[in-house]
């Protein structure tokens, strides 16, 4: 049984009743969002952690992406890199390692992950060709599905498939003269072997195996945007269209099965189009949760694209937007350090609670008017617990040492709020 097919039995799993307490919901509100296909619990049935939910009425939940690359695979870091995503209150890790042991490196994520664990099995398949110096047009749809099958039985929680990138869809993008081509790596992997071998994309054709191991081991299906925009002058386009209309069909597949899933939307969007973007894919897909990388509102930022991120991701989320992906300020430049990965982390849930005060979900407007009444009493303590990163706060108050004690050292005896609180 999975989430989704518990939730149409009309059965409540211990899992929805933990989500529903974290969420200020009743467990048969979360059970029926499930049912619907607007909320999931990605929980692999092989792990025992704290679920979070995803979806319509829920927070807004952040992903870290961590993993190596064949230039740099040291398990330790990838493992700092996991606890500084923890640290910084992030809701899931992705493992998109690329070099060294990679069995290693998920068994490892996996074991000290106190979060959903996502990965994106074609990298795997991938690797492997490129350690026999090999690429990925040689590969086969058994390498493909053996591999997501050894995954799903390791425990990972949800994975990306990029299913929507077909002969039809890739062939778009191809011919449209794109400003940034294909720029995610899956959808790249895959373009390149349909294109040589001239056959269709077996994880369309074979969408139903894909959900036989996605229903064994309840794994949710992130349907990943191989033709999403990589630069803003590629935003809502007829690549990234077609292939989230081919998206809408599999979802509704997927839910017929009893399998749960999320689609993944756009990465470079300018601010007039991540409204529609939005619209677009819950019409289309029909509200199922909808996982978004930024959007990046420009693409002139290298080193501050934590900051682009969360500019887009907040009216991503205002908007609909489910589940957001971080985005570090080492984006588009190198791999990311543990403090990037915080930074990014932190920005991010920012965008989150930001859109959800305007959701009216999770209790943001309440912390957001909880902290205001404690900045109108100069109530330093009472900041620190409703601040979203309280040990920031905490840090940059003990740069104030040595002041007055009831104010910073911003305006000292001038501070509008203590002339206020006194001569009122």
């Amino acid at each position: 049984m999975t989430q989704l097919s518990s939730a149409k039995d009309g059965i409540i799993t211990d899992e929805m009743k933990t989500v529903a307490a974290q969420e200020r919901l009743q467990p048969e509100e979360i059970r029926a969002l499930i049912a619907s296909g607007r909320v999931l619990i990605p929980k692999n049935l092989n792990r025992n952690f704290t679920p979070r939910g995803i979806g319509k009425r829920l927070k807004t939940k952040v992903n870290a992406n961590l993993g190596t690359s064949g230039d740099h695979f040291e398990l330790e870091d990838e493992l700092k890199k996991l606890k500084a995503a923890q640290d910084a209150g992030a809701d899931s890790v992705m493992d998109l390692s690329t070099g060294g042991d990679l069995a290693e490196m998920r068994k490892a994520i996996i074991e000290n992950s106190e979060l959903m664990v996502g990965t994106v099995p074609i990298y795997g398949v991938a690797t492997e060709l490129s350690r026999r110096d090999m690429d990925i047009t040689v590969m086969t749809a058994d390498m493909l599905f053996e591999e997501i099958e050894r995954q799903c039985e390791e425990g990972v929680d949800f994975i990306t498939v990029h299913c929507g990138v077909t002969q039809r869809s890739a062939s778009f993008a191809d011919s449209s003269k794109r400003v940034g081509g294909i720029v995610s790596r899956g959808g790249s992997l895959l373009s390149a072997w349909i294109r040589k071998n001239k056959k269709e994309n077996p994880l369309y054709t074979d969408y139903d195996r894909l959900l036989k191991i996605a229903y064994k081991h309840d794994v949710t299906l992130s349907l990943g945007d191989g033709l999403r925009p990589g630069a803003i002058a590629d935003a809502t386009d007829q690549a990234q269209i077609e292939e989230l209309l081919i998206i809408g069909e599999l979802t509704r597949k997927a839910r017929e099965k009893g399998v749960q899933v999320m689609v993944e939307g756009p990465g470079h969007v300018p601010l007039n189009q991540i409204k529609a973007n939005m619209q677009l894919q819950q019409r289309i897909c029909d509200e199922a949760p909808f996982y978004v990388l930024g959007p990046l509102t420009t693409d002139c930022a290298p080193g501050y694209d934590h900051i682009t991120a969360a500019i887009g991701g907040a009216i991503a989320a205002a908007e609909g937007a489910d589940f957001l992906c971080v985005v570090t300020p080492a984006e588009h430049l190198c791999l990311p350090s543990p403090e990037d990965i915080y930074t990014g982390v932190m920005g991010t849930r920012i965008a989150a609670h930001s859109g959800d005060i305007v959701k009216g979900v999770g209790g943001a407007w309440e912390q957001s008017l909880e902290m205001s009444k404690c900045r109108k009493r100069l109530d330093w303590e009472g900041m620190f617990k409703y601040a979203l990163d309280p040990e920031m706060a905490k840090k940059r108050r003990e740069i104030s040492k040595g002041s007055e004690k009831e104010v910073c050292t911003m305006c000292g005896k001038l501070c509008a709020v203590n002339l206020h609180n006194i001569t009122a």
